[in-house]
């Protein structure tokens, strides 16, 4: 089982709110989750309907158990099982590198010094590689993490990560530091961190939708992440569409159905199939949605046959009708345990 989840997306498939639900999905049983933010959008609080993360890790959520209570209901009645917490963190990258200042070269007051100068925006700006070294090392820090018992402080953590188009790069960059700088604090770093994002304590997952670009871009991610050996986890299949007609009715609507329709209008009481009646003006737009639905159909079947080429483990997620609030976040949780270890 991997230990740090990386989730990444075409921007617009809702990769935020699939790390988000994940996160929830993997804390339970009493487990402990941190959910990692780098891209400055506090995306994670908007799903969660909380107040701006700080730079700091703060519990904004409590999982149910495997059960469906949450902690409120398993500590009723005497021994339950205690329900899990989900905690989070807004990366900010001039932070983590007064850490890793502090860290590395006890530099504590010095680099407070050269905030106030704007020495550590100026680096982090010009040098956008720098920012991903610190944003991937904290993440990598927080999964290495243990208490005073030798324990892990979290037992996983899940980054929403940036979009598919540079995901790789992003992870990547610690193996150009490492190239770099032969020796010394910072090589050792990058090889730290790039021993946590290439081994089985990691996964990539990608999100998508059933739509040519979506899909497109998640299979020319999983091959750059492969080609840079980095570990792909699973594809997630967001906002999948119920299904309207059963497969032999969307055959009916693709090669068209009108004697049947109008029969069918007739029957309901919508007039009679004369020419010019009530039924007939009626089938011309129906068959119209029913043909748009079937091509539609068919696309999402092509796309998904594309994705399950891809020989990784698959999951789909419903579109939830109301749109996702903190409700359906649970709900979307609830239907990743349901479909196996991710």
């Amino acid at each position: 089982m991997s230990r740090l989840h990386v989730v990444s997306g075409k921007g617009g498939t809702g990769k935020t709110t699939v790390a988000a639900a994940l996160a929830l999905a993997l804390a339970t049983e009493g487990q402990r989750t941190l959910l990692v933010e780098v891209e400055g959008r506090q995306g994670i609080a908007q799903v969660f309907e909380t107040e701006a993360l700080p730079y700091e890790e703060r519990k904004i959520a409590v999982a149910p158990d495997s059960a469906g209570a949450s902690r409120s209901d398993s500590s009723r009645g005497g021994g339950g099982r205690r329900a899990g917490e989900v905690y989070a963190l807004a990366i900010d990258a001039e932070r983590a590198l007064l850490d890793y200042l502090q860290m590395f070269y006890k530099l504590g007051g010095a680099g407070r010094a050269l905030k106030k100068l704007g020495a550590i925006d100026f680096a982090t700006t010009i040098a956008p590689g720098l920012r991903d070294v610190l944003l991937t090392g904290k993440a990598c820090e927080a999964v290495r993490r243990k208490d005073k018992h030798g324990r892990f402080v979290y037992d996983a953590v899940v980054m929403d990560a940036p979009p598919t188009g540079r995901i790789t790069r992003f992870l990547n960059v610690n193996d150009e530091v490492a190239g770099l700088a032969k020796i010394g604090p910072i090589h050792n770093q990058a090889q730290a961190v790039m021993r946590v994002l290439k081994s089985p304590e990691t996964a990539v997952h990608l999100v998508t939708l059933l739509e040519e670009m979506p899909v497109q871009e998640t299979v020319d991610g999983v091959a750059e992440l492969r080609a840079a050996g980095l570990p792909v986890g699973g594809v997630v299949i967001n906002m999948v569409r119920p299904p309207v007609l059963d497969p032999d009715e969307v055959d009916l609507a693709a090669n068209g159905a009108r004697a049947g329709i109008a029969t069918a209008l007739s029957s309901a009481g919508l007039g009679g199939a004369r020419r010019g009646g009530r039924a007939e003006r009626l089938i011309d737009p129906l068959l119209e949605q029913a043909r748009e639905h079937a091509e539609r159909v068919a696309l999402e079947r092509a796309e998904h046959t594309e994705i399950t080429g891809l020989g990784l483990p698959t999951y789909e997620l419903e579109q939830l009708p109301e749109g996702v609030d903190l409700a359906g976040l649970y709900r979307l949780a609830r239907d990743l345990r349901t479909q196996g270890p991710i």
